[in-house]
């Protein structure tokens, strides 16, 4: 969830109806979940990147190993993070595939 939609989500009121909820939320989104799914995937690889960069600094002599620390940490975090997303989803799809229609 990107922090727009959080903040179009915090602006909502109690006065406004369902209606004015999923409009607010659908105009601050912008795309679908296959778009941000997709762009959420592509930071976890580029952070995967970053650390392997930072990794090849050090190893060469160069680098702060501070920072190649957490790089590697974030990465491992961010990976471990999309794995729990993807189980779920995975989940959610047998589930969907288990009903009886």
């Amino acid at each position: 969830m990107s922090i727009e939609t959080m903040r179009s989500i915090a602006s909502i009121t109690p006065e406004q109806g369902p209606g004015q909820i999923e409009r607010s939320m659908a105009s601050a989104s912008g795309s679908g979940f296959a778009e941000t799914l997709g762009g959420a995937l592509q930071k976890v690889d580029q952070m995967q990147v970053d650390a392997d960069v930072q990794a090849e600094k050090v190893a060469m002599g160069g680098g702060n190993l501070h920072e190649m620390s957490l790089s590697l940490e974030k990465a491992d975090v961010s990976m471990r993070l999309a794995m729990k997303v993807r189980n779920k989803l995975v989940e959610a799809y047998q589930e969907i595939m288990r009903m009886s229609v």
